[in-house]
């Protein structure tokens, strides 16, 4: 393992890429722990999180491949607000009659996932103008804290940075307190947004 560890590199992400893409999702969808036991359709957290970016906007898209597979990724956007239009415009009929939205109060999990999937105006705040693109990233756990993590933001980061986007942010779940000091030596800062619910919102700035 250590061995594929060392060798593994980051390069973009490719269509091939997609059942991994998948798979790292799931498998740390919960706090950065497996999710399969909360979330039983196994292409919900995907379809939200990482699958429509990778679609959208496939030049901000990084995987790191061990020589076997992708083991990690980064999946942005280098503008929210456009991100959002075509998250309603071209991703979400897509994938609206398998996940529609639930009737009433989600009453379960996989509830309240499918209402973030049909809202996707709730990435849409104020206080984070300034940091108009955003990410999500994930390491499968085998191959977390040897430095892929930061790999994955500085390519990410430079691929911003070549677009002039000034702006960078993430939310993160609060609970997750492991990945808190990640981000914290990546420079990213606390964002203060208003009921942020279990969410805590960061930024960095970029150029």
């Amino acid at each position: 393992m250590s061995d594929h560890r060392e060798r593994a590199v980051v390069r973009p992400y490719e269509p091939r890429d997609r059942a991994d893409l998948f798979d790292i999702c799931v498998r740390t969808g919960e706090l950065g722990g497996d999710s399969r036991h909360k979330y039983p359709d196994l292409d919900l957290l995907p379809t939200i999180f990482a699958a429509p970016y990778a679609e959208l906007e496939p030049d901000l898209a990084f995987v790191v491949d061990d020589g076997t597979r992708a083991v990690g990724y980064v999946v942005a956007t280098a503008d929210t607000a456009e991100f959002v239009r075509r998250f309603r415009a071209e991703w979400l009929p897509r994938v609206a009659d398998r996940f529609p939205p639930p009737a009433g109060e989600p009453g379960t999990p996989s509830e309240e996932m499918a209402r973030l999937l049909h809202e996707p105006e709730r990435m849409l705040l104020p206080e984070l103008a300034a940091y108009p693109a955003h990410l999500h990233i994930d390491l499968l756990p085998s191959h977390q804290r040897v430095g892929h993590g930061r790999e994955l933001i500085d390519t990410l980061v430079a691929a911003l940075t070549a677009k002039g986007v000034p702006g960078l942010h993430l939310g993160m779940v609060t609970a997750n307190t492991r990945a808190r000091p990640f981000y914290d030596r990546l420079g990213f800062h606390p964002v203060a947004v208003p009921d942020p619910g279990p969410v805590t919102y960061l930024g960095r700035r970029l150029g």
